[in-house]
C-alpha cells in the first residue's frame, strides 16, 4: 500500500511515518507542504491514501483539500489535524475527503482509522473534536519564558536540554511543560508541539 503524508512539522511528520513503518506500512512517502505533495502525486501516480495536514503551506483551507483530491483520483485524500473542530471536519468530508483523522489518535485507533480509508470507507470519530471551535492564538496567554519552553519541545528537546539552551533549571522548565499543558490543552509534548505549530504560538 502506498500512502503518501503531507504535514509541515517535521517532528510530527517523522514520527507518524516512523510509527506506520514499524505496523507494516513499507511505502510511506513525504511531503511537508501542499505542492510537494502535489508533486509527488504528479511523479508516482496516486497513491492509495493521501494524509494532508489542514494547516500546512499551501492548504488553504479545503482549496487545498480539492486540488489534492482531484490529482489523486479516483485513489481517496483525506485530512489530518492536531487541533480543530467538528465542524470543519464534517466540511471536509462533505468536500471529498475520505476521511478526519485527529494526530492524536492512539496507535491501535490510527492503523485501523488508515486500513478503513484506503478500503474506501469514511473515517469521521466526530467524539473526539470539541464541540465548538477551538480557540485561536489570541486564547494562548504565554508568557516568554513559556514560550521559549514551547519552542525547545517543537524541536524535540528534552527538559534537560531547554534548561540549558535556557540557563534554566530542570525542576524549572518541567514546572513551564505543566502548565503549557494546562494552558493549551494538551493530552502531552506531542500534542502541545501539534497545537503550537497549528495555532503558529512560536
Amino acid at each position: 500500500m502506498k500512502i503518501l503524508l503531507a504535514d509541515d512539522h517535521d517532528l510530527i511528520r517523522e514520527t507518524i511515518a516512523d510509527f506506520l513503518a514499524v505496523k507494516g506500512f513499507d511505502a510511506v512517502s513525504l511531503a511537508a507542504s501542499l505542492d510537494e505533495a502535489l508533486g509527488c502525486i504528479k511523479e508516482s501516480g496516486p497513491y492509495d491514501l493521501v494524509l494532508l495536514d489542514y494547516r500546512m503551506p499551501g492548504m488553504n483551507g479545503l482549496e487545498g483539500l480539492e486540488r489534492a483530491i482531484a490529482a489523486n483520483a479516483p485513489k481517496p485524500v483525506a485530512v489530518l489535524s492536531g487541533s480543530t473542530s467538528r465542524v470543519v471536519a464534517e466540511a471536509a468530508v462533505r468536500a471529498g475527503a475520505i476521511g478526519f483523522m485527529p494526530k492524536t489518535l492512539g496507535a491501535r485507533n490510527m492503523v485501523s482509522a488508515i486500513r478503513l480509508m484506503i478500503a474506501g470507507k469514511t473515517y469521521l470519530p466526530l467524539g473526539v473534536f470539541p464541540e465548538e471551535p477551538q480557540e485561536g492564538p489570541e486564547g494562548f496567554q504565554l508568557s516568554r519564558r513559556e514560550a521559549d519552553v514551547l519552542r525547545g519541545i517543537c524541536e524535540g528537546k528534552s527538559n534537560k536540554e531547554i534548561a540549558r539552551d535556557h540557563d534554566l533549571q530542570e525542576v524549572t522548565v518541567k514546572l513551564h511543560v505543566k502548565t503549557l499543558g494546562r494552558k493549551l490543552g494538551a493530552r502531552n509534548r506531542t500534542h502541545a508541539a501539534m497545537i503550537a505549530r497549528d495555532y503558529r504560538l512560536i
